[in-house]
């Protein structure tokens, strides 16, 4: 499944700046001083940015394990791959460098009820690790795993990153999209 671009804005009161929101399966790219926001839970979100450009974006998704099943395992990394490959590609057609990019990575909580058992937030966060890894972009912070959602902010300009652990919600927006993605991604891998 390729991610969506997300391009809608809203003007965010508390930053005082124009802000794209992104959900599971989206990403947004900017290279004009806007702020990245999500909610995520059991995703995780990859915030990359062109150091010297100030050139950025922010992807969130995840990798279902599908139980014992080793090719439709193996289907779900690909899906995510290929994701990370499209995000990463789209910022290098707005004029970042490859060589220039550094990351930031969080999420991967283990929120998802009936997805627990499974590890959704850890194969997530273990999947993007490496996926960074084998690109040789750096990730120069992180808070990943754990048991609480999160809202994260992302600057791509100045790759400035403010986190806030949700740790009392009080409606189930979270779950439900993230359930609903979880429900997109089995479909398409079983297709």
């Amino acid at each position: 499944m390729h991610p969506k671009k997300f391009s809608e804005t809203y003007y965010d009161p508390h930053q005082r700046i124009r802000a794209c929101k992104i959900t599971p399966g989206e990403y947004c790219v900017t290279n004009s001083g806007e702020l990245i926001v999500t909610v995520l839970g059991s995703c995780v979100i990859a915030c990359i940015r062109d150091r010297r450009r100030g050139i950025g974006g922010m992807y969130q998704f995840m990798v279902v394990n599908v139980n014992a099943d080793q090719p439709l395992n193996q289907r779900m990394e690909n899906m995510a791959s290929n994701g990370m490959d499209n995000f990463i590609n789209h910022l290098v057609g707005m004029g970042a460098e490859e060589g220039e990019l550094e990351a930031k990575v969080f999420g991967g909580g283990n929120i998802l009820n009936g997805m627990q058992r499974n590890n959704v937030g850890a194969r997530s966060a273990q999947f993007l690790r490496s996926y960074l890894a084998g690109r040789n972009i750096p990730v120069l912070a992180d808070d990943m795993l754990g048991i609480y959602p999160r809202k994260v902010y992302f600057f791509p300009e100045t790759g400035e990153v403010l986190v806030k652990k949700l740790k009392d919600i009080k409606n189930e927006t979270i779950l439900q999209r993230e359930q609903e993605y979880s429900h997109r991604l089995f479909a398409r891998v079983l297709a």
